[in-house]
């Protein structure tokens, strides 16, 4: 997964600018809400029709299709195959396409109706194709008043191709941790945050009369010029509000008569404070890391509601500190996937804490047109690029509108306002992600990021250094739901000669027997396609490495991570052939044997 790591000065700055405001609350009638997600799935995962196109299929120039039966040797072939899962079929009618409409006499599962499709193709050579005849619902939207001003859920060139993933998912259950401002509450949140905590520990930067307290509501962080030190900030700012933004984007109730629509919107959000007046600490960030995902922090009561995802949107420049890293190393041993924000210098963030920390989905930032936003930082730590907005050398409505409150200094009344920055960019993948836990709990911190990242698409104008691509919604949170081939490692494979064979799609389930062991993996690279092999180790304090080599034994990349962390290699086959491609997993240091030594390799392409 990631990277080198940076350190910050002790404050941390935003990653976001406000600014302009969308106008008042607006008030309107509730509406009822979308289907929940069980009854989503339960017309678009099943269907009890088969459609069978055979080779001698004709259509007129009439439109008329033409495709005999020839007797009652086709259907007799049917109706074999479907006995073969206790089904009774009957054919229904032909197409315009030439192709006919196998009935069965039940639902089933889209992949089961697929394996019958597979069974009948394999018992008659005349079939052209066969293939389930998909159950489609009509694409989800929101009927919130500022909806349409969202540019970034739905525009195809920059927006996240939103509502084909609320089709599938609206966050139901899950809970987003937004390490933040604090919030402020706003009628489009009502009941959407959970009992979160205020981890700033300073009196004076925290603005609230008192240090660490149970309350993490955003007093407000107006800051005369200069008053951070150091000549810092250059010039007053008014409060930013940034959390009660960055909550909306994920969060927002949806459908419901008023504002705008969160990415998740049926999740919930867990605030937790970590910066006020000039920023905030690296230790009070660390702490809120380890409470929001589970962890223990002395001194603070155990979190009820863990959070499956945090969102960072912060950071500062310089390496990952090793506070920064241990924190995020327990949250993703806890099964928390962490978000951050790539940053907004326009510089390559290696350089920036926390996007080079190792472990983290870096986000970088698109505009309206799906290219770089002018601000946006980018590199090889940047996984993914998601919409940031752009209102300096665009019109404001080509920004992020999200929820916000009208204060200046101290709190006012709830507001929209347009945001732009990797602030905002960092808030639509973790809303992405939240939808992905809800369609598949089961999913790991991995699972999360490689599903990201190998469902991207292409960017519609130049964003280089910006991950694989622009999240696609709809395409991340389907494929959730597709589960892996387990593969259990079978020794001897010490040697390229003995490699295990695995596919993509394949999560191997493997360990280091001894301080010697090399363990093997044979793919089959098709051409154009780009190997993505990640291995987790189970044990904290294991460090293993990963290579992958050509079949005359030249590596072509390397991943050598410290203990405990996640190491990545990509190797892609530009060639116009199948090639074979060996990925090695190496003891460094750290545990070994059937426990100590575990580990899991996925891969795909």
């Amino acid at each position: 997964m990631k990277h080198s790591q940076k350190t910050y000065p002790a404050f941390w700055r935003f990653c976001a600018a406000a600014i302009i405001g969308a106008g008042p609350l607006v008030a309107g009638a509730a509406v009822p809400e979308f289907q929940s997600k069980a009854k989503v799935e339960q017309f678009t995962a099943q269907t009890d029709r088969m459609i069978v196109k055979y080779k001698d299929a004709t259509v007129s120039m009439m439109g008329i299709a033409s495709a005999p039966m020839q007797g009652q040797a086709r259907l007799a072939i049917v109706q074999r195959a479907g006995q073969q899962f206790g089904l009774n079929t009957k054919m229904l009618h032909t197409t315009g396409t030439g192709a006919h409409i196998v009935q069965l006499d039940r639902k089933m599962s889209l992949a089961e109706v697929a394996a019958v499709a597979r069974e009948l193709k394999s018992r008659d050579p005349s079939i052209e194709y066969a293939e389930p005849d998909r159950i489609l619902q009509p694409l989800a939207s929101a009927t919130d008043p500022l909806y349409n001003q969202q540019w970034h859920y739905f525009e195809p060139a920059g927006g996240l191709r939103l509502p084909g993933a609320w089709d599938q998912s609206t966050g139901g259950g899950q809970i987003v941790a937004v390490i933040d401002t604090g919030y402020r509450p706003h009628a489009d949140l009502s009941g959407q945050f959970l009992p979160g905590y205020d981890f700033v520990t300073d009196p004076w930067m925290a603005n609230d009369g008192g240090g660490r307290d149970s309350d993490p509501q955003d007093p407000g962080d107006a800051i005369a010029a200069g008053a951070c030190g150091n000549g810092k900030p250059v010039t007053s700012r008014t409060s930013s509000w940034h959390g009660t933004h960055v909550s909306g984007t994920i969060a927002a109730k949806t459908n419901n008569g008023i504002g705008g629509a969160g990415v998740a919107y049926n999740a919930r959000v867990l605030p937790v404070r970590v910066l006020g007046r000039c920023g905030g600490y690296t230790s009070d960030i660390a702490d809120g890391i380890i409470w929001a995902s589970g962890g223990t922090v002395p001194g603070v009561a155990v979190n009820p509601n863990k959070a499956r995802v945090i969102n960072m949107s912060l950071g500062g420049p310089g390496v990952c500190d090793s506070t920064s890293q241990a924190a995020i190393n327990g949250a993703r041993l806890r099964g928390t996937v962490v978000v951050v924000a790539a940053g907004n210098d326009n510089v390559d963030a290696v350089g920036t804490n926390p996007a080079n920390c190792a472990g983290v989905i870096t986000v970088a930032a698109v505009d309206r047109s799906g290219g770089k936003a002018w601000y946006s930082s980018f590199g090889n730590v940047v996984d993914v690029a998601a919409p940031g907005g752009d209102t300096d050398t665009r019109a404001n409505s080509d920004g992020i509108l999200s929820t916000h409150n009208t204060g200046t200094g101290v709190p006012g009344v709830d507001k929209y306002s347009f945001m732009q920055g990797t602030s905002m960019a960092s808030p639509h993948v973790a809303g992405v992600a939240a939808l992905m836990f809800a369609r598949n709990p089961q999913l790991t911190p991995d699972d999360i990021e490689i599903r990201l990242k190998r469902t991207t698409r292409a960017f519609p104008a130049s964003c280089g250094g910006c991950g694989t691509g622009i999240v696609d919604a709809a395409a991340a949170v389907a494929d959730a739901a597709v589960i892996w081939e387990s593969y259990f490692e079978t020794e001897p494979n010490n040697t390229i000669a003995t490699a295990n064979p695995i596919s993509s799609g394949t999560d191997a389930i493997a360990n280091i027997g001894s301080t010697t062991d090399n363990d093997y993996y044979r793919v089959q690279l098709p051409a154009g396609k780009t190997l993505t092999a990640t291995m987790t180790p189970t044990n904290a304090t294991a460090d293993y490495d990963v290579f992958v080599y050509d079949s005359a034994s030249v590596q072509l990349a390397s991943s050598e991570k410290g203990p405990g962390l996640v190491d990545t290699v990509v190797v892609s086959n530009t060639g116009s052939a199948t090639v074979s491609r060996y990925v090695r997993v190496k003891w460094y240091s750290g545990g070994t044997g059937s426990t100590n030594g575990a580990y899991r390799l996925k891969v795909t392409w």
